[in-house]
């Protein structure tokens, strides 16, 4: 995902209360308090201890003030804030995110991206008032004994410390000068991460081009605007600039008093989680207690609730639509945020859910995007393909406090694209460039739903899809009601199964909220009215799970299983990824011959046949790996103690030989349809054996080939023994060398990756360096989830591997060595002998 390339970067700054019922670190006496400088680094003379002045000497007749929960005054270059005493050691979020993104950025992601979140508090100290950084991570309840120790063991850094430049006429606030901290080089502010600045070699930050723009003031939140300029040897973009800028957003938001009840999560159900360590719990270990996040959703009338009947909110989640949406939009983006409001009634609640015009400046003058009271749904004028449903949680109980959804004007193009290349055999309307008003706005009002999904706590959920059978995604009558997946938070976006004939409308071809989300908005959302803590509410929820009788039972399987579920795959539909695949290869092989007419217009060049190709290419790579994940797949049903075993289970030996053998005829034998010549002559060739090589790498990947050995272990009746398929690999890759037609230049491609891929199997990469970090943007990150066996890859030199690779090579060298002997032509017997000498290097590198 890339960034739009402006040059602006924000940071807000919000402000929430909180005092919690346990109590996380706290800041030492005051006695044991250093009292470093200003800002982020201590000035030029820090042990000169600065009194406070007269308020109308700091705050003089040139400010420029705006009042709100904090008052904010700018005078001439400096900005100043009013922290009140009512405010001191009060729980506040404080998040920073990426406003505006440099230029050929590689590590940024997006404008609106989220670069770091902490909770912190001002706490005085004589005349020094501290911004503290406070860690909910371990948590005891103050009245425990224990309450010491984890006070003592999470002792709470200081971010900054703001000398009192004067206190306000009342005495009831403290003046602060916060230039500096907002202005300079900080850490816990700044947009550039380490690793940026190890990739673009960023000497220093330029106080000179750097500086605050715009501080905010609202009642909950401040909002701070800041523009970070840095010296780099290496800069993305303009070299000869040396230079980095972008601008960042810091919102600082207070948090509630009284923090929500919080819901525990589970590990069957896909909502984004808070945790923390609890030591106060009556338990014989460090014990972790992990929130959902969830809006505070309370019915206004609980006795009616009780009943069953539905009743409104008392506060709803409302969304405001950008201003800069344009008009033709604006209906879809409004509509895919209230297809909630459907699912929020099988939660008992009506009207939880609903979109707004913000109101003109007439009807409210005071009304701000910014204020972190609005929920934002905003429409980014950027090149990038995507939309992004971030939501700001209190991290003490899992509440949403905020949320701005992302629209990005360039994301038409993906959907665009995807619907000629996935439906346009059997659809119509997607024949064209142009796409129709009505399905493009469908596609849209989807996408929305699916972000805002997100912004209500949910997780993507790829599992789903395969609780529908693959023929019923031919019949008009079941895509009409469930679309193509039982959640909107599938990656399932269009249906690529229906065949020309079948006669589903437009607007059935693409995904829709589904039976997933009503279970799943239920079992977060609803109240539980004999329940008076989150524990008590734990025997209703497992009942909820465990006794479900809906036609599509929900299940769910977090993403760090989706190279191992094949059922849990990125844009696939159905229950057979087969049989699935066949489908819409049979498709495709109608869409490619008809790129050329359908994306052609006279007097354009063709860039968007090439761009439109180059995506159908790609589904192709992404259909063959839905199939590849079959072979050593595990099924991952996560269950609670009370439902028994069958966790994880290995795919029928059966279902993994019909995968390769799919494989072997869709990829392995060249798919020349794949190629023509009139695309070929109009944008150049296409290279098939790259994307046919990914294939088999993905196939001899040393995870995938330690599940194949670790699932005789487990489940011997259902494996795929390892030196079976192996063997029948081999087969399909190379058959009888010298026997037969010779490879063509595709299979001869495959055969060279085989024995590179066995090399590395014999002779496996040295392991990255100790403390060695990859590069890219850290995130705000998350706990712990279940438990992922099967994953990573296995400790090469002590399996089975590297035995049967050195076997397999042998074998490959004879059979070589005899192709090499043959009449197969001069092309032919110099591969043959290419592959021996390969093989020889492989099993011998020290004749290299």
């Amino acid at each position: 995902m890339l960034p739009s390339r402006s040059l602006a970067l924000c940071a807000s700054l919000v402000i929430a209360g909180a005092a919690a019922a346990q109590t996380p670190p706290a800041a030492p006496p005051p006695a044991q308090q250093p009292a470093p400088g200003a800002g982020a680094q201590a000035p030029a003379g820090a042990n000169v201890v600065r009194r406070p002045r007269p308020y109308a000497q700091v705050i003089t007749d040139r400010a420029k003030t705006e009042r709100g929960g904090i008052t904010v005054h700018s005078v001439d270059d400096r900005w100043y804030v009013e922290v009140p005493d009512s405010l001191l050691d009060r729980d506040i979020l404080l998040v920073s995110r990426v406003g505006a993104v440099p230029a050929g950025a590689s590590g940024f992601e997006f404008a609106g991206n989220e670069a770091a979140r902490r909770v912190v508090r001002w706490h005085r100290v004589n005349d020094r008032v501290q911004l503290q950084s406070i860690s909910y991570a371990a948590v005891a309840d103050d009245s425990l004994p224990i309450a010491i120790s984890v006070r003592n063991a999470n002792y709470s850094p200081i971010l900054a410390a703001f000398p009192i430049a004067a206190f306000t006429r009342d005495s009831a606030s403290y003046v602060l000068d916060v230039t500096d901290f907002f202005a300079g080089d900080t850490p816990a502010l700044s947009g550039m991460s380490a690793a940026d600045r190890r990739q673009y070699g960023v000497r220093r930050l330029d106080p000179a081009r750097s500086y605050v723009s715009a501080i905010r003031s609202f009642p909950i939140n401040i909002e701070v605007h800041q523009v970070q300029t840095f010296d780099a040897a290496t800069p993305p973009s303009d070299p000869s600039g040396n230079t980095i800028s972008l601008e960042m957003r810091q919102s600082m938001i207070l948090l509630p008093k009284v923090p929500m009840r919080p819901r525990l999560a589970d590990q069957r159900v896909g909502y984004f989680k808070v945790s923390r360590i609890n030591y106060g719990l009556d338990e014989q270990k460090a014990a972790q207690e992990t929130f959902i996040t969830r809006w505070r959703l309370e019915p206004k009338d609980p006795a009616a609730y009780a009943r069953g009947e539905l009743v409104e909110p008392v506060k709803q989640i409302v969304y405001y639509i950008d201003p800069g949406t344009p008009t033709k939009w604006r209906r879809y983006v409004k509509e895919g945020v209230e297809s909630w409001q459907k699912v929020f009634e099988k939660a008992g609640f009506k009207n939880a859910i609903v979109a707004k015009d913000p109101p003109t400046k007439a009807q409210d003058p005071n009304w701000d995007p910014d204020d972190a009271r609005y929920s934002m749904v905003r429409w980014a004028a950027s090149l990038v393909r995507n939309a992004v449903g971030p939501s700001t949680p209190d991290p003490r109980s899992g509440e949403i406090i905020n949320s701005e959804i992302n629209w990005f004007h360039n994301h038409m193009r993906s959907y665009r694209n995807r619907l000629m290349i996935e439906t346009g055999a059997a659809n119509p309307s997607a024949r064209t460039l142009d796409i129709p008003e009505e399905l493009m706005g469908e596609t849209m009002r989807q996408v929305i739903a699916h972000e805002i999904g997100h912004a209500l706590g949910l997780e993507h959920n790829m599992i789903a899809s395969a609780s529908f059978p693959v023929d019923s995604l031919r019949s008009p009558a079941f895509t009409s009601k469930y679309g193509v997946s039982a959640t909107i938070m599938d990656y399932a976006r269009q249906n690529y199964v229906a065949q020309p004939g079948d006669g589903l409308k437009p607007k059935d071809f693409i995904r829709r909220v589904g039976p997933f989300d009503d279970f799943v908005i239920n079992w977060g959302y609803r109240v539980i009215p004999n329940a008076k803590t989150a524990d008590e509410e734990r025997t209703t929820l497992n009942n909820w799970l465990v006794h479900q009788t809906a036609a599509f039972p929900y299940r769910y399987v977090p993403q760090q299983f989706g190279s191992v579920d094949p059922r849990s795959q990125t844009e696939d539909v159905g229950d057979d990824a087969v049989k699935a695949t066949d489908y819409a290869l049979k498709n495709m092989r109608k869409v490619i011959p008809q790129l050329v007419s359908w994306t052609t217009r006279s007097g354009d060049d063709y860039t968007d046949l090439e761009e439109l190709y180059g995506e159908a290419l790609g589904m192709w790579s992404l259909y063959m790996g839905h199939v590849t994940t079959n072979v050593g797949g595990i099924t991952i049903d996560l269950k609670s103690g009370d439902q028994g075993a069958n966790v994880y289970r290995v795919v029928p030996k059966a279902k993994q030989k019909a995968a390769l053998a799919f494989l072997n005829a869709n990829v392995f034998t060249t798919p020349a349809w794949l190629t023509t010549p009139d695309i070929e002559s109009r944008i150049g060739p296409a290279s098939l054996a790259t994307r046919e090589a990914a294939v088999l790498t993905s196939l001899l990947n040393p995870a995938r080939l330690g599940r194949l050995s670790s699932s005789e272990q487990m489940d011997a009746a259902n494996a795929y023994p390892l030196a079976e398929f192996l063997g029948d690999l081999k087969t399909d890759v190379w058959g009888t060398p010298g026997t037969g037609a010779a490879p063509d230049a595709n299979r001869r491609t495959l055969q060279r990756v085989y024995i590179e891929r066995l090399a590395a199997i014999v002779e496996p990469p040295a392991p990255p360096a100790p403390g060695a970090v990859a590069g890219g943007r850290g995130g705000a990150g998350g706990p712990p989830g279940p438990q992922a066996p099967f994953v990573g890859a296995p400790n090469l030199q002590r399996s089975d591997l590297p035995a049967l690779a050195r076997a397999q090579l042998r074998q490959i060298r004879d059979e070589a060595r005899r192709g090499a002997a043959s009449g197969q032509g001069a092309t032919a017997r110099a591969h043959w002998q290419d592959i021996v000498d390969r093989v020889d290097d492989a099993l011998d590198p020290r004749k290299r």
